[in-house]
């Protein structure tokens, strides 16, 4: 998943308690916060599940792809973007489509309607403003949690990279090491999940 589950449990609690009561009126600050981390794991499992079935795709043609010199990786990107083409997903990871974060604004624009929509259904909460203007501080607040978010696994990067020897990104050290230094680094933006 392209954010951590304990994240989106964070940044779900942080709207729901920064919307504002001039956007809306919470009457269950739980069932909201459940909502929104509901929606925000389901549209980000979409796109997990498209790799897996990418990948099983590509493993019933492994031996064809091996004999005639096919690259995996150049494959595997070509059945996904016409597989995300013919149905229409939004990508959800930002670095694929060249913007600055995890997420991509598309997928932020498209969680917040998703959420708007729930939000309307839900008897937990009262819309007080217009469903755009709610949306649109949804992004807003958002957005600014994911740059927080994105300078934390940016220094743990970076930290990674700092050491002496090659620690090769996807590998159990380097998930370890990752895991810890993007506690420490979201720590340092007063962000700690294990408190959460």
């Amino acid at each position: 998943m392209l954010l951590p589950k304990e994240f989106v449990s964070y940044l779900s609690r942080k709207v729901t308690s920064g919307i504002g009561s001039n956007y809306l009126e919470v009457i269950d600050q739980g069932a909201i916060s459940e909502l929104m981390e509901k929606i925000i794991l389901d549209e980000l499992a979409v796109e997990d599940r498209l790799n897996e079935e990418v990948r099983n795709l590509l493993e019933e043609y492994s031996v064809y792809m091996a004999n005639n010199g096919i690259s995996y990786s150049e494959m595997f990107r070509r059945i996904k973007n016409q597989l995300i083409q013919q149905r229409k997903i939004v990508r959800a990871s930002g670095r694929e489509t060249g913007d600055g974060m995890k997420l991509s604004r598309d997928k932020i624009t498209e969680i917040s309607h998703k959420l708007i929509a729930a939000l309307r259904r839900s008897r937990a909460c009262r819309l007080k403003k217009d469903p755009n203007d709610i949306r649109l501080e949804l992004v807003r607040l958002i957005t600014e949690i994911l740059q927080v978010e994105e300078k934390a696994d940016r220094q743990a990067r970076e930290k990674i990279r700092s050491h002496k020897r090659e620690v090769i990104e996807g590998t159990d050290e380097w998930k370890i090491l990752h895991g810890r230094y993007y506690a420490e680094a979201l720590k340092s933006y007063g962000i700690d999940l294990a408190r959460q």
